[in-house]
Parts: C-alpha cells; structure tokens; sequence
C-alpha cells in the first residue's frame, strides 16, 4: 500500500470539557467507517488502560487512522485522536493538537461551554487549527441547541450558525459529522521530496516489540528499514517496522506528509524517546528542528511510601516500569523516620496523582502511603543563592532565609448563578484575589488568582460539594510571588514526625495547626501513657491536644486491706508510666496518616 494522496487526508483531534462525550464520539466514528466490526466493539473503545474504563476519563490520547468514502466519491484517510478533558493531562492535549489541522469542539447540548472547553478550544487555536463546533446530546430533554449556539459565539467568539447537532450515544448525525471533516478541515501541507522530518507525538512500552513511537511525518518519507536519528538526544536507530492503527495495529510500506503513524527499532527505554522531538533521516538530515513542546512540570510532590518496607524493592521496579510510559512523571528516593524508604513524586496534579498511585497499587500489587501533597516553593538564601524546596521537611534554617516564594495560579471557573456566593467565599477563604467576574447567559464566569499550594489540598473536591458538581474549573501557573510562609511541624509525644510537616501561609498556621491536632487526637489509638499531639511553628506551639492514657486497674486484686498497699502499686504504676512517656514509642497506625492528611477545612 503507498502513501496517499495528500489532499485525501485529515488530521484532526476530538476536544471537549470531561464528559462531554469525545471518547463516544470516537466510537460512533470508528464504527461507522468500519475501523472495527460489530462484534469488536465495546464502549470507550480507546481507553485502554482499566482505570480509563473504570472512572470513564481518557488519560492517554490515542490515535486512529480511518478510512471513509465520502460523497463525493472520493476516499478520505481520517486521523482521530481522541484527547484527555481533564486539567491535569492538558498537555496530553498540548501534543495531540500539535499533530493535526483540525479539531471538532464538542460541546454538551444540555450543559453548554465549561471552563475547560475554553481551555481546549484556546490551545487549538494557538496551533492555528479550523475548529468545527458539534452539539452532542441533542437527545436529552434538557438540551438547548440554540442557547448553547449563542453560548458557543459570545464566549469563544466561533461561528456556531453551523454547529452540527449529533448525539454520540445513539449514532444521529455521525455522518453529519464525517462530512464535515473532509470538507471543512484543510488537508495537511508537506514537501514529499524534502528531507524527513517527522514529530515525535508520543512513545510507550509495548512487550513485544520496545519502545513503539507515535509519528506525525511533516515533510519526506518514513519507511521500514531506513537508519533514523532523533535530533534532539542525538540517537541513531534503525526502523523495523511502519505501521498505523485502525484501532489495530498494522504494518505499512511507507508513511509519506501528513500521516499519522507508528515506528518500531528496538528501542529500550522510553525516556531516550522524548516527546515532541524530532525525527530526521540518518542520511539526509533536515536543516532545523521542529518546535517541539516544553517538558511537562510537574507541579504536585508528594512522597510514596511502602506500607511494608520490604516492598521497597518491588516499588522500585514498579515506579521503573511506570515511567516507561509516563514521561510526565519524575521520582526520586527519599527516607523518612516514621515512613522508612520511599520516593518523592512529582506530578502534573492531583487527579495525576491518584491515578499513578491507583496503578501502581493495582498494576504491581502494593500498598502505599502517600504523604500531604506539596508544590515547589522557591527560597532565597541571606547569601543570595536561589533553592527550590520540594519537601517541606528539608527546610534550611530559618535564619538563613531571605524569603519564600510560592507559584500562583490564574483559576477559571464557570458556575450557574446560585452557586456562586459561595464559590467566592471558597476562593477568598484559600487566599485568592478576584480578577474578573462575567456572565455566560445564566452562568458566570469568575476568574481569580489564588495560590497553587491552597488549590492542591482539597480545592477540586470543595469546588465540586458546594456547587453541587455544577462549578467546573481549570487553572494554568502564571508566577512566584513572595509569601509569608512557615515550617508548620507536627510533635506527637515531643518527636516530630516530618511525613505531616508542611508550609503554610502565618494567617492560616493557627487554624491548620489546630484542625490537625484534632484529628491525630481522634485518629491514634490510646497508648499506656498520656501522648500531648503539638503543632509548632519553628520553637512555638501554636496548637495542643492530648490522648488520654489507658488505665490497668493495678489495685483489683487488692480487697479491704491497707491503703499503703494500694498506694504503692499505684505509686508503683506511675512511675512506670513515667519511664514509658520518656522512652516509649508511639504507633501511629497507617489509616491515621491518610486520614490526616484528607483534612477537610
């Protein structure tokens, strides 16, 4: 089979707010040009991963390769990728749209625009796509086409006259859709004679075969057998085999401009495989790069323990094959006094989070702790160096500190209207200043800045109870700006225990503090000695609950009798209760650091 015919091809990515329906669009698409027979399909037919399945989110995008006869007569190579709505894979979103000339923005007939729609939408059309706009679930009893229409125009400013109504779920108006595709999105643009020059757009794992490489050819021929280089690590390898999906994987000849493929060479490790590097011919190596991506930051720590230590080894393994297919993820060891070994992490967001840590336990069969999560605050030294300090635990000395910057963000959020009190005073309690405040029809819009490390905690989960689930929200970091933050420790039984150590801004210490000692009162279990649980901040306690001791009645088998007796063995008791407060440990049981650090407000 020969490359085809340039302007036969379309390349376009599927981008909407979570649960808008991109992946059931993607299934009707594939069904209806025939990329699978009936009996093939299942829901969701790209999300792979169980987790995907299980939650109904896309994490990873994947990428289609269909083949559709249009009416004009004419046969159409369509690439699909379908891409992740969450905030924390937006840059799963940033490379996919890199990759294509189109995109369809699917909008919710009955919800219309959510904040993450914007975002979407505004990343697409910084890689100066042709948006078609569709109106999913046409077919429920809420749906207003026509005010989402005017939504899509006031807020976005695209020309929605032309919105092409669909409900995914039942298959009305796919081929609305396909038609639309191919006569409204641009072919791809490339030189076939040219050097080659193909963008890296995603690499993973696969058992068989190493590392497999997702492709976007720019100019020049991709074939099996041809000696390539990545030009940005400089590594040379040689191609196996060409491929492309439909969702299944098969073999190619060639894949000329404009296509969407995969390549095999036997390469070990996806991290020599970075995304949005370039890929040239040994031989003819073309004169510049292209652009490429910035590298994913990531912007939560936190540190993952063993619940067994001797499972560190086997965490270790695990977090290896993990990052063989997430880039985006970054780990390093750390130990902690009352943890043992572990990693500090860091990740794209909370969401991330969870969904490494659920893989990690159901993937590779471990138990984890995970400690409070933590976002990167930059320290100036009194000797003018500049730190970064990812875990509040390694503090340098206060005396030394100049100053401590943290990273804000500019949050959006969209809410209807009687929701919105309360959503203010979410965002004023977490320290944020207002920037703007809009309505969308019966929506408003209010954008804040608020700072990374309050969002971190529980904003989302906070965000979605008082809004009743209606509230969506999407961030992206803007700066550092200066704060007045402190070492926040927690002291049980006068030993600090650095896995519940964090910064906090001085105004909410107190509050924290107090809220925290609470819940470790509640949480660890009464010992045979008093144990006072004490927040400070440096040498001042800000916050004190004690556990009360467990009482052995010593004097139950004294009956009538002297009180001397009883006296001594309660004189006896206590001073063994005293030699135990000095050298007895405190268990502290796993379920009550994950509980204290779930502190709601």
């Amino acid at each position: 089979m020969s490359a085809e015919p340039q302007n036969n091809i379309r390349n376009f990515s599927i981008v909407a707010h979570i649960d808008h329906g991109k992946s059931t669009l993607a299934d009707r698409l594939i069904q209806l040009t025939g990329g699978l027979q009936d009996r093939e399909m299942q829901e969701q037919v790209l999300d792979s991963m169980d987790i995907e399945r299980e939650r109904g989110i896309t994490i990873k995008a994947q990428t289609v390769r269909l083949s559709y006869l249009a009416k004009d007569g004419q046969t159409y190579i369509l690439n699909l990728m379908d891409t992740p709505g969450h905030v924390d894979f937006a840059y799963e979103v940033s490379r996919s749209l890199a990759a294509c000339e189109g995109s369809l923005l699917v909008v919710d007939a009955s919800q219309g625009v959510e904040a993450q729609t914007l975002a979407n939408v505004y990343q697409a059309l910084d890689n100066n796509h042709e948006i078609v706009p569709v109106l999913n679930k046409i077919d429920l009893p809420a749906a207003e086409p026509e005010r989402v229409k005017e939504q899509i125009e006031e807020v976005i400013g695209l020309d929605a006259s032309d919105a092409v109504p669909i409900s995914a779920k039942t298959g009305l108006g796919i081929d609305l859709v396909l038609e639309a595709i191919v006569t409204r999105l641009p072919p791809p643009k490339g030189d076939r004679e040219a050097p080659l020059k193909a963008m890296l757009v995603d690499s993973w794992y696969d058992v068989y075969l190493g590392v497999v490489v997702l492709v976007r050819i720019v100019d020049g021929v991709l074939k099996k057998g041809m000696k390539i280089r990545l030009m940005g690590t400089g590594a040379a390898y040689d191609v196996d085999k060409v491929g492309v999906f439909t969702p299944k994987m098969r073999d190619v000849a060639e894949l000329g401009p404009g296509e969407i493929g995969f390549l095999t060479g036997s390469i070990k490790e996806v991290a020599d495989t970075r995304v949005g590097d370039t890929i040239t011919e040994e031989k003819r190596q073309t004169k510049e790069m292209l652009p490429g991506f910035k590298p994913a930051q990531p912007v939560v720590f936190c540190g993952l323990f063993p619940v067994d230590a001797a499972d560190f080894e086997d965490l270790r393994a695990a977090m290896g094959k993990l990052r063989l297919n997430d880039a985006s993820f970054s780990y390093e060891m750390e130990t902690s006094a009352a943890l043992g070994f572990g990693f500090r992490c860091g990740f794209l967001g909370l969401l991330h989070l969870e969904i490494i840590q659920e893989r990690l336990e159901r993937e590779f069969n471990l138990d984890l702790i995970a400690t409070a999560p933590s976002v990167i605050y930059k320290i100036e030294m009194t000797n003018g160096d500049v730190i970064e300090l990812h875990n509040p635990a390694d503090m340098p000395d206060v005396v030394k500190i100049e100053q401590i910057s943290e990273p804000w963000i500019q949050a959006t959020i969209l809410t209807p209207d009687e929701y919105l009190g309360a959503v203010l005073k979410l965002c004023q309690d977490r320290r944020g200043v207002q920037s703007e405040l809009s309505y969308v029809g019966s929506r408003a819009m209010v954008v804040y800045d608020l700072p990374l490390n309050e969002v971190v905690f529980d904003f989302y989960d906070r965000l979605k109870s008082i809004s009743k689930g209606y509230a969506s929200f999407d961030y992206h970091i803007t700066e550092y700006r200066p704060g007045d933050l402190v070492k926040m420790s927690i002291l049980v039984n006068a030993e600090p225990v650095d896995a519940l150590s964090m910064l906090v801004h001085r105004t909410r210490a107190e509050a924290r503090g107090r809220a925290m000692c609470e819940k470790l009162k509640e949480l660890i279990p009464p010992h045979l000695f008093v144990i006072p649980v004490q927040a400070a901040l440096g040498g001042k306690i800000i916050a004190r609950e004690t556990i009360r001791a467990l009482r052995k009645d010593v004097t139950a088998k004294c009956y009538g009798g002297d009180a001397t007796r009883k006296r001594k063995l309660l004189e006896k008791q206590k001073a063994g209760k005293k030699k135990l407060r000095q050298f007895g440990r405190v268990e502290i049981p796993q379920e009550a650091f994950i509980a204290a650090l779930k502190m709601d407000e």
